[in-house]
């Protein structure tokens, strides 16, 4: 997705727009990269199109919304993926138990963290799915690292928006 579309999106429709396309960066989707959508937000929240503090809440309640999905997935069908990709791939079962009992020793911590690592932030959610994380604890470590990750984005857009805004213009 170019940075032009984003923008004509972003202009058509708002705090929509922002949702739906944080939402499907959330879920993993190719083409829809954080560095350039919540910084985009950012901007809109420094010229005054949105309220920052609403910018952050949508966002941050996108990011939870696609890792439920994301977790979910893992949840109901993630075991019987993961049998079917060992099989397919067994010299990779070592390294996927590794990142599994990691995940069983940190715990919600680990989600914590994970949130705040480019790629894993968003995969994290599946394998906490397929162990059956307490959804709460997931919920909860999982909604403060995607508002941090967020706030850091948002927040460089909002701060460097007179600069990008000029930019655009």
């Amino acid at each position: 997705m170019s940075f032009d579309v984003l923008v004509q999106y972003f202009s058509q429709y708002g705090a929509i727009a922002i949702f739906v396309i944080v939402l499907l960066e959330y879920m993993n989707l190719p083409g829809f990269p954080a560095g350039v959508i919540m910084p985009l937000a950012g901007v809109w929240a420094a010229h005054g199109r949105i309220n920052f503090i609403i910018a952050l809440l949508i966002t941050t309640a996108a990011g939870v919304l696609g890792s439920w999905i994301l977790y979910l997935l893992g949840y109901k069908g993630g075991g019987v993926f993961l049998n079917w990709y060992l099989k397919k791939f067994p010299g990779q079962r070592e390294a996927i138990e590794k990142n599994f009992d990691m995940l069983r020793r940190k715990g919600a911590v680990g989600i914590f963290i994970s949130k705040l690592i480019p790629m894993v932030r968003t995969l994290i959610s599946i394998p906490a799915g397929v162990l059956k994380m307490n959804f709460w604890q997931y919920t909860v470590s999982s909604a403060l690292g995607v508002a941090v990750w967020n706030l850091f984005f948002v927040g460089a857009g909002y701060v460097l928006g007179d600069a990008v805004f000029q930019y655009l213009s």
